[in-house]
């Protein structure tokens, strides 16, 4: 299902107003952390994946592996604020603007639908917190760039939720291809596949939910020009991703993980042209499609093809095509296979230390950069140039059109 977009012009328009006066806005200092300070944490949404970091942050702190404690945490269910407490032994808050005014708090993990990213992470930065958000970085590219910009101004450290960006192998192909060991880059792809009876984003959908116990007004934020006001419906809550008014499905649940590995590895650009295509070929019960595919050019003169589809789960190998050979990145290990024509390179494969859980230590280097301040291994402005791609993709799929972008003016040209 194609049509028009979600207006969310209020938002970008308040947001652009406030960061287009910035001479008046007060800057927090960042907090400077010893090597024995406490961070304390605050985790905003606490969903799945927001249960999923809280669980990996309590388990961190309880251990000793980490000095931190999370002091507070944020829902709008309250049958997920009671499990959010009991998981944590945190307060407990309803409002997130509430939580961000706390001065112990010092960083904010932002784990909510997409169509909250930006409002929250802009926020959280105004209020001196560095922030832990969770992919995709934003609902569109323009909220992307403003986020980007926020981040540049008031200097806090921001960490995308990508955890494949904190194995090493991707720094590691990075080093490889600006050493010469493939030539010229020309093209990529790489893939992302699931297949259920069901469907994917088919959660299940909690019988107890009620206009008494969940706050969808707040959840929708049609009040901040985030969302369409719409009369209270479960099945929106809980499989949020299957709408276009809070998410791009495929396109922002999936692709930013396999675009931030990617573009890390080859380094990051804005594209400059972006074509997508697919599909509800299987699960009609949503307007995202369950088939998707996008190419993406780029400045550096090279291609960027992303596969997926939620209907058959055979992807296809992730590789780095250059002129004079091949770097195939299936796997823990990176393996570079010489074209006819390099003569005198030969084929090799560089081994690499295995990681048993990315998602913790994507946490750790996140920890790490906040005391050090340091760039994290899914940075800002990384986020920010896939955001464009991924949301040029799915302006694509919605207009049926070929979507160009300025790299020079970061403006999109059609």
């Amino acid at each position: 299902m194609r049509g028009e977009r979600v207006n969310r012009r209020d938002f970008l328009k308040e947001m652009g107003t406030a960061l287009g006066t910035i001479a008046a806005v007060n800057v927090v200092p960042s907090k400077v952390f010893g090597a024995n300070d406490r961070i304390r944490i605050g985790v905003i949404g606490c969903g799945g994946m927001g249960t999923a970091h809280l669980r990996g942050l309590v388990g961190m702190s309880k251990s000793g592996e980490e000095n931190i404690e999370v002091v507070a945490v944020c829902d709008i269910y309250e049958p997920r604020k009671a499990r959010a407490e009991k998981i944590s032994g945190a307060k407990v808050f309803h409002d997130y603007r509430e939580l961000l005014e706390l001065k112990d708090v010092d960083v904010v993990w932002i784990a909510t639908p997409d169509h909250w990213h930006a409002k929250m992470a802009i926020d959280a930065m105004e209020a001196g917190k560095d922030i832990y958000l969770e992919k995709p970085m934003t609902h569109t590219w323009q909220e992307a760039k403003e986020v980007f910009r926020t981040a540049k101004r008031t200097g806090r450290i921001v960490q995308v939720g990508s955890q494949w960006c904190s194995e090493p192998k991707w720094k590691k192909a990075n080093e490889l291809i600006r050493a010469g060991e493939i030539g010229k880059v020309v093209w990529a792809q790489t893939s992302y596949c699931r297949n259920s009876r069901e469907g994917e984003w088919n959660y299940p959908i909690d019988k107890e939910a009620s206009p008494q116990n969940l706050d969808w007004d707040m959840w929708l934020g049609w009040k901040f020009g985030l969302a369409p006001k719409r009369p209270f419906d479960p099945e929106r809550y809980f499989r949020w991703r299957k709408y276009w008014d809070y998410s791009g499905g495929i396109a922002t649940d999936l692709f930013p993980h396999v675009l931030h590995t990617l573009l890390t590895a080859i380094g990051p650009e804005f594209p400059r042209r972006v074509v997508a295509g697919g599909g509800i070929y299987v699960h009609k019960d949503r307007e995202v499609p369950d088939t998707f595919h996008m190419i993406a050019d780029y400045p550096g003169e090279y291609s960027v093809v992303v596969l997926s589809s939620m209907a058959n789960e055979k992807g296809v190998s992730t590789m780095i095509r250059g002129h004079e050979a091949t770097m195939y990145l299936d796997g823990q290990n990176i393996s570079i296979e010489p074209e006819r024509i390099a003569t005198g390179k030969e084929q090799k494969t560089i081994e690499l230390p295995p990681v048993p859980d990315p998602l913790k230590e994507h946490h750790k280097d996140f920890l790490r950069c906040v005391r050090e301040r340091k760039e994290p291994n899914c940075p800002v402005d990384l986020a920010y140039k896939v955001m464009v791609a991924v949301d040029m993709a799915v302006l694509s799929y919605r207009e049926g059109k070929v979507k160009m972008f300025d790299p020079a003016k970061e403006e999109m040209i059609s």
